[in-house]
């Protein structure tokens, strides 16, 4: 039986614990006795699931897999989709577990969840506890319990106006402390791990806190996307309890700021993007976000690499759910039914022509603004436009406006819902991913699935996963005028049914699954864990 029975039981009444039963959503917020009675129960069933796991898996690599979102839970960007995808992949050849920040989104959808330990109070780092729990397919999951810190409305990253939190330092800092401490054998009795794989900024500092325990534990670091950091002022060292002489030009200090990300590419074993392409990218100054020096140093030292990532093989349109009628390549008869009901669905006009659509976070780096300058054109041409996601206001307001404008071709829907991104794929011609950058991507990936053809920028991961002229379309530079290019292309293509069904039957057999980006993991985790 886990210590931490014997432990939560005697902790019952301490203010955090008191806390975390009033906001389990619902899982622990009977009377006290009842509450003890479900915590034990509770525990006894995660030993078993856990032990039997491990003993499945006994000799195998033990990784701990720290992420800031999770699409089984809380999603706000494609890291969500490839932190539930990339360790599920791993979990035949390893034993990974996630870790993750308790949002109060996590408490309403994990199962089997119990107290494994507790992390003390660090520098202005609160006290917490840690929370082991299961995703639905039994993924191991364990939570940072610290209700100050992340049970708010809005966000992981900001409140409901679309700022970010004031004390991200802190509540990072948090995440990134337990995970070391996790890791290391320090909170979980029964549990540490042989290596971390940390993701983007906020999970930047644990190679770092390893690195200052005098630890001996490889850390992988991949960045999904340089261009969001993690900058806070140079107070923060103290505040996150990071040694004074971490804030150093070799170490944290970024331009007179502390800079997460910067903590993770200094100090991990080894530093992975998401594309190879990327990987090239970014160590040049264009690419680079003002890290293309300590970029190519890493990369002359072999250890920076990239690995494309995949899609979650469920995206099939041949037993999706989601669907108004499922289809396979070649079936156009059948995926024209979602194309009609997507046009219904969005209010559009009944029309011949090409139905555009961009699934994305309304950002600038995904080149909204080049979409809006080639929205008149498109319609004029005698196509409709769809539009979904979420991001800058200025963008939402004026994709709105372009609605507005012409209702019966373009469409627009703030948020993201994975049906609806599924039924938008669905029904498509072609998808517009237009990024000024782009590590990796995921809607290009779909939309192939799905036989949309993407018209993207030649640029990371977009240049790796579309075959121009063959897949979809390609364009050199991210401008108005090379979007053009592109969308005059797809529209003579559209015009050209035979060969139109050629790429799209060509697409849609391209293979985005994790198989081969899991194969490349395991083995720098396998070169990692060696010292290598």
């Amino acid at each position: 039986m886990r210590r931490s029975i014997k432990r939560y039981g005697q902790r019952a009444g301490s203010a955090l614990n008191a806390r975390f039963n009033l906001n389990t959503r619902g899982a622990l917020c009977a009377a006290p006795q009842l509450v003890r009675v479900r915590c034990i129960l509770s525990c006894l069933v995660g030993t078993f699931r856990v032990a039997t796991g491990s003993a499945q898996q006994q000799g195998t690599m033990r990784v701990l897999f720290a992420t800031p979102e999770l699409s089984d839970f809380v999603q706000v960007g494609g890291l969500a989709a490839v932190s539930a995808a990339l360790p599920r992949a791993l979990r035949p050849f390893s034993d990974i577990r996630i870790i993750m920040p308790g949002y109060p989104e996590v408490f309403g959808k994990i199962a089997d969840f119990s107290i494994v330990g507790h992390c003390a109070a660090t520098a202005q780092l609160p006290a917490c506890s840690l929370g082991l729990g299961f995703a639905r397919d039994g993924l191991p999951t364990y939570v940072v319990i610290c209700p100050e810190l992340y049970e708010r409305r809005g966000t992981p990253y900001g409140n409901e106006r679309g700022e970010d939190w004031a004390d991200n330092d802190l509540r990072f800092a948090r995440f990134c402390l337990s995970a070391s401490l996790l890791a290391q054998g320090g909170v979980d009795p029964d549990w540490s791990a042989d290596l971390i794989h940390a993701n983007d900024w906020q999970s930047g500092l644990i190679p770092g806190y390893v690195a200052w325990s005098g630890a001996q534990l490889p850390t992988i670091f991949t960045i999904h996307n340089l261009a969001y950091q993690g900058l806070f002022e140079p107070t923060t060292v103290r505040k996150i309890g990071a040694p004074d002489a971490a804030f150093d030009i070799n170490g944290l200090e970024f331009y007179n700021k502390l800079s997460f990300i910067k903590a993770g590419i200094v100090y991990a074993s080894h530093v992975t993007t998401v594309s190879q392409t990327y990987a090239q990218e970014i160590t040049t100054p264009q690419f680079g976000c003002g890290l293309d020096g300590l970029l190519r140093k890493r990369a002359d030292e072999q250890k920076l690499s990239g690995i494309l990532n995949g899609i979650d093989e469920s995206w099939d349109p041949r037993n999706c759910a989601a669907l108004s009628q499922t289809f396979e390549a070649g079936d156009w008869r059948a995926r024209a039914v979602n194309t009609a009901e997507l046009r219904r669905q969005f209010g559009l006009a009944v029309s011949r022509g090409p139905l555009f659509a961009v699934v994305a976070r309304l950002v600038h780096q995904k080149g909204v603004d080049l979409v809006l300058e080639a929205a008149e054109t498109i319609v004029d041409a005698g196509g409709q436009l769809i539009v979904t996601g979420k991001g800058e206001p200025r963008f939402e307001h004026a994709l709105l406006q372009a609605q507005q404008r012409r209702p019966q071709a373009v469409a627009v829907r703030i948020g993201f819902d994975d049906d609806a991104a599924r039924n938008i794929f669905a029904g498509s011609d072609f998808t517009l991913v237009p990024s000024r950058f782009e590590p990796c991507g995921l809607s290009q990936m779909y939309a192939q699935r799905f036989g949309s053809l993407p018209v993207g920028h030649r640029t990371g991961g977009l240049a790796e996963t579309i075959l121009d002229g063959e897949t979809g379309f390609l364009f050199r530079k991210a401008s108005t005028a090379s979007l053009l290019g592109g969308l005059c292309r797809a529209f003579s293509v559209f015009g050209a049914s035979e060969r139109f069904g050629a790429m799209r039957r060509a697409a849609m057999k391209q293979t985005f699954g994790w198989s081969a980006s899991a194969s490349s993991y395991l083995s720098l985790y396998r070169t990692a864990a060696s010292g290598a």
